[in-house]
């Protein structure tokens, strides 16, 4: 499933949860503490992506956005376990 993400670097902590409704329409909006220095933001973005949505780090791939805040990434695993999960994170649940 592909899902749009709003990212936040340098956070003071790393959450998952909230709406973001951008020129894409609505986003995941993920706080990172990770600057947005040499893709370390990136990266875990990617991990909190999967800690959230209850899947390895494999299984979620970056598909456009490495260096912007608006990402696109495909999180593999069971579409309707996903799509509540995203519902209620979205919901900021």
């Amino acid at each position: 499933m592909r899902i749009l993400l709003r990212v936040k670097p340098g956070a003071s902590r790393t959450t998952v949860g909230g709406r973001y409704d951008g020129p894409n329409g609505p986003a995941l909006v993920v706080a990172v503490t990770a600057r947005a220095v040499e893709g370390e933001a990136t990266k875990a973005v990617l991990q909190a992506a999967a800690r959230a949505f209850g899947v390895r780090r494999a299984a979620v791939t970056l598909v456009r956005g490495a260096t912007s805040r608006d990402k696109l990434v495909e999180v593999a695993g069971e579409e309707p376990a996903l799509r509540q999960r995203l519902n209620d994170l979205l919901d900021g649940a």
